[in-house]
C-alpha cells in the first residue's frame, strides 16, 4: 500500500515530467513543425497507455457510443491546445509557456459559472493576482504582449475547456480509454494539419527520437499512470495544488537545458501567477470547484 507521503512524491514527480515536457516540446521543434510534432506526440501517447488499458480491463464497463463523442470533444480541444501551445514556444520560453498554460487552473472556477458553480473569494483573489502576474510576465512596453504568449495563452482557454470536458465525461467513462481515445483524435487532426502545411521526413522524426519520446511516453503514458496511482491517497484539491507546480519545473527545465533566463520582472510575474494559481487551489471547508477532472486526463 502506498502511503500518504508517497503520493505526495508522485504527484512532485509527475509535476516535474510535464514541466519538463515544454523542454521537451521547444527542443523538438529544431527538427519537426509543430503539427508533425505533436501527431507523433499523440501517436506514442496512445500507444504508451495500452498497456495500463490491458491491465485494467477487467475493471471496465461498457462503453460504446459515448467513449466515441467522448474522445472525439476532448480530442478536438486537446488537439486546439497543443497547437497553440506548440505554436507558441517558436516565439517564447518554455517558463513562459509553462506558467501561461498553468493559467488554465485558474480559468477553470470562472468558466464553471455557466455550470451553476460560483467562485468564492478566494478564487477571485487567486484571479486577480495570476493577471498581475500575466501582466508583469508577457506585457511590454506600449502595453505590447508577445506573439508566442497570446498564442500560449489561447491555449490556456482550451486547456480550460478539456478540463471541464473531462470533468462531465471522467464519471460516465473509463479514463485510460478516454485518454487513449483523445490522443487518437488529436493524433488524427494533427497529422491531418501536417499533411497540409508541413513536409517532414523519417529523417526529421528520427532527429526528434530523444523530445517526442519524452512528450509522448514520459509526458503521457508514465506520468498519467503515476498521476492515477497517487491520487487513490491524495485529495484532488491537494493533487492540483501539488501539480500547479509544472510551471515552475517548466522554468527551471528552460533554464538548466534551454539556456533561458529571466529579468526581475519575468520573475515577480511568475511569483505573481504561481501565487494566485496556489491560492485558487489552496484546501478550504467548501467542496472545491472542479478539481480540475484529473488534470486534462494527463498532459
Amino acid at each position: 500500500m502506498i502511503r500518504r507521503y508517497q503520493s505526495h512524491l508522485l504527484l512532485i514527480t509527475v509535476a516535474a515530467i510535464w514541466g519538463s515536457a515544454f523542454v521537451a516540446q521547444s527542443a523538438g521543434m529544431d527538427h519537426l513543425g509543430p503539427h508533425s510534432f505533436n501527431a507523433a506526440r499523440f501517436l506514442l501517447g496512445a500507444l504508451s497507455l495500452l498497456p495500463l488499458w490491458w491491465l485494467l480491463r477487467g475493471s471496465r464497463g461498457p462503453q460504446g457510443m459515448t467513449l466515441v463523442w467522448g474522445s472525439l470533444a476532448a480530442g478536438v480541444v486537446m488537439f486546439g491546445g497543443f497547437s497553440m501551445q506548440q505554436f507558441g514556444l517558436l516565439y517564447t520560453t518554455a517558463g513562459n509557456a509553462g506558467f501561461i498554460t498553468s493559467l488554465y487552473i485558474v480559468l477553470v472556477p470562472l468558466f464553471s459559472i455557466w455550470l451553476g458553480q460560483r467562485p468564492n473569494g478566494q478564487t477571485w483573489a487567486g484571479v486577480a493576482l495570476a493577471l498581475l502576474g500575466l501582466y508583469s510576465l508577457s506585457i511590454g512596453p506600449n502595453l505590447a504582449m508577445n506573439y508566442g504568449d497570446i498564442l500560449v495563452l489561447i491555449g490556456a482557454f482550451f486547456w480550460t475547456a478539456h478540463v471541464l470536458v473531462i470533468g462531465w465525461l471522467s464519471p460516465k467513462l473509463d479514463a485510460i480509454s478516454l485518454s487513449i481515445g483523445q490522443f487518437i483524435v488529436a493524433m488524427l487532426l494533427a497529422t491531418l494539419a501536417a499533411s497540409f502545411y508541413e513536409t517532414p521526413t523519417l529523417a526529421n522524426f528520427s532527429a526528434a527520437w530523444l523530445p517526442l519520446l519524452y512528450a509522448g511516453v514520459a509526458s503521457s503514458g508514465i506520468a498519467c499512470t503515476l498521476q492515477i496511482i497517487a491520487q487513490r491517497r491524495v485529495s484532488a484539491s491537494v493533487s492540483a495544488l501539488i501539480l500547479s507546480f509544472e510551471a515552475v519545473f517548466a522554468v527551471i527545465g528552460g533554464w538548466l537545458l534551454l539556456d533561458e533566463t529571466l529579468g526581475l520582472k519575468e520573475w515577480l510575474g511568475c511569483g505573481l501567477m504561481l501565487a494566485g494559481i496556489l491560492i485558487c487551489q489552496w484546501p478550504s471547508r467548501a467542496k472545491p470547484v472542479t478539481a480540475t477532472a484529473e488534470l486534462a486526463a494527463g498532459q
